[in-house]
C-alpha cells in the first residue's frame, strides 16, 4: 500500500527560488531591512511570522501587502521541479496532499502555473494558528485524508518543514533544492531532487 504523501511546495514541487529572492530584495530595499540575514531564515516560514522578526512595527501590514502584490505579479518566474509531475501522476489522489506555509491562491496560482495538479487537501497558511516548524499543518493535512501520521512521508527542502515533519511523527525526505544537505539533517532521508524519490508499496 502506498503511503500518503505530503508536500511542501516552494522549493519541493514548484521552484519559486528567483522569486522569492526578488521578492524579499525589493521590500527590504523598500522598508530598509537586510536581505541577506531574510533569506537565511524565510524559506519554508510565513510571511507573518518572518515579517515582524526584520521590519518595523508600523511597517509591517505594508510589507506584507507588498510582499503579496510582489509575488502576485511573478508567476512567470515559477517552474516545477524536475519529475514532480511524473511523481504526482503516479500518486492515486486520495494519497497526497500540500502543506505550504503561503496563503491558498497565491499557492494554488503556482501550482496551476507551473502545469501541476491542485490536491483535494490542501493546506495553507490561513489553515493553521501556528506555522512551520509547528507540526499543525501535517497533522491537519493528514486527518483531513483519513491517514495515520506514522504512515505519513513528508516530501520538505527547508529546515522548518523538516522539523514540522518529524514533530507530527512522520517519515521525512528532504530535497537539497534550497538548503545543504547539513542543513536539513534532521530528515531521515535526504535526496538531491523528486526523480530519487521511490513510491514505496507493501
Amino acid at each position: 500500500m502506498t503511503p500518503t504523501f505530503l508536500f511542501d511546495i516552494d522549493g519541493t514541487l514548484v521552484d519559486s527560488s528567483l522569486l522569492i529572492s526578488d521578492v524579499w530584495r525589493q521590500v527590504a530595499e523598500e522598508f530598509g531591512a537586510d536581505v541577506q540575514e531574510i533569506l537565511a531564515v524565510c524559506h519554508g516560514r510565513r510571511d507573518s511570522e518572518i515579517v515582524p522578526m526584520f521590519f518595523r512595527d508600523a511597517d509591517v501590514p505594508a510589507v506584507l501587502a507588498r510582499i503579496q502584490e510582489l509575488e502576485g505579479a511573478g508567476t512567470d518566474l515559477v517552474r516545477a521541479m524536475p519529475n514532480a509531475l511524473a511523481l504526482l501522476e503516479r500518486l492515486p489522489a486520495d494519497r497526497w496532499a500540500v502543506v505550504t506555509s503561503g496563503p491558498r491562491a497565491l499557492m494554488a496560482g503556482r501550482l496551476r502555473s507551473s502545469g501541476l495538479p491542485v490536491p483535494a487537501v490542501f493546506v495553507a497558511a490561513e489553515d493553521v494558528t501556528k506555522g512551520k516548524p509547528d507540526p499543525e499543518g501535517y497533522l491537519a493535512a493528514a486527518s483531513a485524508l483519513g491517514a495515520d501520521p506514522g504512515r505519513c512521508v513528508v516530501v520538505e527542502d527547508a529546515p522548518a518543514g523538516v522539523a514540522a515533519g518529524r514533530r507530527a511523527g512522520m517519515r521525512v525526505i528532504a530535497v537539497t533544492t534550497t538548503h545543504r544537505a547539513d542543513e536539513i539533517q534532521e530528515a531521515d532521508v535526504i535526496v538531491g531532487g523528486l526523480a530519487e524519490i521511490d513510491l514505496v508499496t507493501e
